[in-house]
């Protein structure tokens, strides 16, 4: 079984942002959006509240893409 581990918490739009920069160089990813999930069953959720996960076996191929990804946000 593969793990995931945990690579950006932010708000939706960055973290759809780097999901695509990491699909570009086929690293598969997934998004937890609590604050969707949140308004979909009825109560909210306020900040950043989407996660990015990949692959912990991408970890290493994908730390560039991420590193220049949080270079561009300063």
């Amino acid at each position: 079984m593969k793990e995931h581990i945990k690579v950006y918490t932010g708000t939706s739009i960055l973290a759809n942002r780097l999901a695509f920069l990491l699909d570009e160089a086929k690293i598969p990813s997934l998004i937890k959006d609590s604050k969707e999930s949140g308004r979909l069953a009825g109560f909210g959720s306020t900040g950043d509240s989407s996660e990015l996960f990949i692959y912990k076996s991408d970890n290493e191929r994908s730390k560039e893409i991420i590193n220049n990804f949080k270079k561009e946000l300063e």
